[in-house]
């Protein structure tokens, strides 16, 4: 997958977008393929209106929890080096990408979006990295050494997820710019950061402040 070949995906619903390659800040070098920043530069028709309201490509941007997480990793690989690590809900990949770059042993990343994991093979592909592709969480039957998750709490229903990855890894790092504050033990704050959605939303600053909450297992 290139830039020309996710521009050819995107533009399916949105037909004048156009996906590039950025560096992202303070990242050490990891680029990803993204919404150019001069998108739209017309009026959206009604259709497309529609398309980005009811099926958002979340992967065509870099969310501030994501690009958050990703910069933690790079500054301590310890967290994920020589570990198996999947990243839940994983949109762009750049926190995949991340982990691998900071020498996880195995990563996985997964979403239920198939557009989402075509963008996490081309940004893998852009940063020389390897990521395995997943589209079902519960399809997954191994265990792992630590789950990753960057804004997917922002949706109530989905904190039943919570539980889950613990049954999965002994060890779970969210990071969301949503939830102020997360009430699911064993989940406990453990940091703050801001951060930005690239390319810029201009998201008001509550959402530049991303929370990240630290899940262990508890012993049995």
């Amino acid at each position: 997958m290139t830039a020309d070949s996710l521009t050819a995906e995107i533009r399916q619903t949105l037909s004048q977008a156009r996906i590039v390659p950025e560096m992202l800040p303070d990242c050490g070098g990891l680029q990803l393929y993204l919404l150019a920043a001069d998108f739209p530069q017309d009026a959206l028709s009604p259709t497309e209106m529609h398309a980005a309201l009811h099926e958002p490509a979340y992967w065509i941007f870099c969310w501030a929890s994501g690009l958050a997480l990703a910069r933690k990793i790079l500054r301590e690989p310890d967290l994920v080096r020589g570990r198996k690590v999947l990243d839940f809900g994983a949109g762009s990949g750049v926190v995949a990408c991340a982990a691998a770059l900071a020498g996880a042993r195995e990563v996985v990343a997964c979403d239920i979006d198939r557009a989402s994991l075509l963008a996490c093979r081309a940004n893998a592909g852009l940063n020389g990295v390897s990521v395995r592709l997943a589209d079902d969480f519960f399809a997954l039957t191994e265990d792992f050494d630590l789950v990753l998750a960057a804004d997917v709490l922002y949706d109530k229903a989905n904190h039943g997820f919570l539980d889950d990855f613990l049954a999965r890894a002994p060890e779970v790092l969210v990071a969301d710019s949503r939830v102020k504050n997360l009430q699911v033990p064993p989940y406990e704050l453990v940091g703050e950061e801001e951060a930005e959605t690239l390319p810029d939303l201009n998201e008001f600053d509550e959402f530049r402040r991303v929370r990240f909450y630290r899940g262990q297992r508890r012993p049995r």
